[in-house]
C-alpha cells in the first residue's frame, strides 16, 4: 500500500518514511501543501497523513480542497496542536482520525489499518480468498495455514490484490500502489513481482489470473 506523509519537518518526515516503510508501505513525502495536492492527483494512495502546519497551504485548507473535490482517501491528522477545538475543526473539515504529537509509531500503524479498512468498507479484520487469507490486525499473510513469507514488494501486490479481490486491478493501478515516486521501476516491473507472487502461491486453490488488456484479478480456482 502507498501513502503519502505531508509534513515540512524533514527530519520527522524521514523518520515516518522509514518506519512506514520498514512496516511495508510504500511512502512518499510532500514538504508542503502545494505539492501535496499535485502529488495526490497523479498517484492513488491508501492514506494520507497530514500535518497541519504547512507552509504554501495549510493542511486544513487541503483537507477541505480534497473533500470538496469529492476525494476521500482516509486521512490522518498529525500534529502538535492536540486542543479540543483543533480536534474538532480536523474531524469537521473531513479528517478520519486525528493524532497528537509526540506519538508511538505503533498507534499510528494502527489506526492507519483501521482508515485504510474503513476506506475499502471492510468491517472484518480479515479477508480471504481460497487458501488465503490477510490479517487486518498484523497486515500478515496465512496460505493454507502457514506464514506466507513475502518480500516488501510481493507484499504489496498481494495486498493490494486482496483488497480489491473479486475485482479486476489494472495494470496502472497496481503499479502505482506499489512503487513511489523515487523508486526506479519501468513499465515491466510490476510483471516481475506479480510472477513472483504467483510462484509463491502455486499449489493453492488461489490464482492471479492475467485479464488481457484489463489487469490482473486475484481469485478462488
Amino acid at each position: 500500500m502507498r501513502l503519502l506523509v505531508v509534513e515540512d519537518n524533514y527530519e520527522l518526515a524521514a523518520w515516518l518514511a522509514k518506519a512506514l516503510r520498514q512496516a511495508q508501505y510504500t511512502v512518499d513525502i510532500a514538504a508542503d501543501g502545494d505539492e501535496a495536492e499535485l502529488m495526490l492527483k497523479v498517484a492513488p494512495y491508501a492514506a494520507l497523513i497530514l500535518d497541519l502546519s504547512l507552509p504554501k497551504m495549510d493542511g486544513l485548507t487541503l483537507l477541505k480542497q480534497l473533500r470538496r473535490a469529492g476525494d476521500r482517501t482516509p486521512v490522518i491528522i498529525l500534529t502538535a496542536n492536540a486542543s479540543l477545538e483543533g480536534r474538532v475543526a480536523g474531524l469537521d473539515s473531513g479528517a478520519d482520525d486525528y493524532l497528537a504529537k509526540p506519538f508511538e509509531i505503533a498507534e499510528l500503524e494502527a489506526r492507519l489499518r483501521a482508515v485504510i479498512r474503513r476506506g475499502h468498507d471492510l468491517a472484518a479484520p480479515q479477508i480471504a480468498v481460497g487458501d488465503l487469507s490477510l490479517d487486518g490486525a498484523t497486515r500478515q499473510f496465512i496460505l493454507s495455514g502457514a506464514p506466507l513469507q513475502l518480500t516488501p514488494r510481493e507484499h504489496a501486490v498481494l495486498e493490494h490484490l486482496i483488497m480489491k479481490a473479486g475485482n479486476t486491478v489494472p495494470k496502472e493501478s497496481l503499479t502505482g500502489s506499489v512503487f513511489g515516486f523515487d523508486d526506479a521501476a519501468d513499465a515491466s516491473a510490476i510483471e516481475v513481482y506479480v510472477h513472483r507472487v504467483r510462484k509463491k502461491l502455486e499449489g493453492s486453490n488461489v490464482q492471479i489470473a492475467t485479464l488481457r488488456g484489463l489487469g490482473y484479478l486475484l481469485r478462488h480456482v
